[in-house]
């Protein structure tokens, strides 16, 4: 790949650490302690260090990290550590926090991911777990586009240069014949970077015409009239991709095993309890994200946008390795090496004592 990847890959990086903030957030830069919802420890043994710092974003793709920390699901799982926890809003911003130090644990998408792996050399971090899939869509004005042939020339938001999001849109609209400028978004579609804070109004006042974009955006967009054109899970083997992983800081992982376990087994807890209790999950999700925006998603959002949600543990690695392709196809990412990007070994042992299946790497795990 010549050098116009890694410079797009670069950008990318700096536009999204740049941008305003992201749905539901209320914080300043990068990220805000919560201080309130930092359980205070609970009783029992400390592991290997005093605390474990998490950090998420404050959107149902996490609601993984939102309900265990909203019901202390993870709290219980480390006992006497104390689980401290970060929101933020952007990728590049938590990937920043991992590699400095401020935090040690966090759930992210799988672009972000990628891209902290890749320009540390494969040093910075280790994906441990998976949390989620599906949840994306491209929702669309119905009385300007009627069908997928009807997005040539048309106005379409996606959350960030180079984010997940970003690249599934791009490579769709390859796969339909068209042609667009990955950096710049001009072409035979206009792909529009647009803050998922904003795109809503962005809707509303006709400077775009649709949007590719996760949950809850896509459903606050159908609240305003939209209509979901395309479920980006429909264009996936079974339904499923990776939209949410958990990552630790490799050096994290190798001095506290312990504490990374026991993280691993409150999100397996969490997910099961969520997938049990849907409606509690959901409200608990919700309360969460009062607290940390002081707004709850109304039922015509959350809704519709819970359903399309899928709670699980497998990192669902084969398509991760996919969306790295599409990037790499896209000019936005040179080819990376993640060989090693994984370490499921914490994990497939929680799931073992949970009488669970074992999940699988693609044979991008650590030899």
């Amino acid at each position: 790949m010549p050098a116009k990847g890694s410079t797009l890959l670069r950008r990318g990086i700096a536009v999204a650490a740049a941008l305003p903030l992201l749905t539901l957030a209320a914080c300043g830069y990068g990220s805000d302690k919560d201080e309130d919802t930092s359980k205070v420890a609970a009783e029992g043994k400390k592991l290997s260090a005093d605390t474990v710092r998490i950090g998420y974003f404050p959107n149902l793709t996490h609601a993984t990290a939102l309900v265990g920390d909203q019901e202390g699901l993870l709290q219980k799982e480390l006992g006497g550590t104390k689980a401290s926890y970060s929101q933020f809003n952007a990728g590049p911003s938590e990937i920043e926090a991992l590699n400095s130090g401020s935090i040690d644990i966090g759930w992210i998408g799988p672009s972000p991911a990628i891209n902290g792996y890749s320009t540390t050399d494969g040093k910075g971090l280790r994906i441990i777990g998976g949390s989620a899939s599906g949840g994306v869509k491209l929702v669309v004005n119905p009385d300007k586009i009627k069908s997928t042939k009807d997005i040539k020339g048309k106005k379409i938001a996606t959350p960030q240069l180079g984010n997940t999001q970003d690249v599934a849109f791009l490579n769709w609209i390859a796969e339909q014949g068209w042609k667009v400028d990955a950096e710049s978004g001009k072409g035979d579609v206009s792909v529009v970077r647009t803050d998922n804070k904003i795109t809503p109004d962005a809707y509303k006042s006709g400077s775009i015409d649709g949007a590719w974009v996760p949950e809850p955006t896509a459903s606050k967009l159908v609240a305003e009239g939209a209509k979901v054109l395309l479920d980006e899970a429909d264009l996936w083997p079974d339904k499923k991709f990776v939209i949410t992983n958990i990552i630790v800081s490799q050096k994290f992982l190798k001095e506290h095993p312990d504490v990374v376990e026991a993280v691993l087994r409150g999100s397996v807890k969490t997910n099961k309890w969520i997938n049990a209790n849907p409606d509690e999950a959901k409200a608990a999700a919700n309360t969460k994200l009062k607290t940390l925006s002081g707004k709850e998603l109304p039922a015509e959002v959350i809704d519709p946008a819970w359903k399309s949600i899928q709670f699980t543990d497998d990192p669902l690695a084969s398509t991760l390795n996919t969306e790295a392709e599409h990037a790499v196809k896209a000019g936005l990412l040179e080819k990376p090496e993640l060989d090693g990007i994984y370490d499921l070994a914490p994990l497939n042992k929680v799931l073992e004592a949970e009488g669970a299946s074992a999940v699988d790497d693609a044979g991008l795990g650590v030899k």
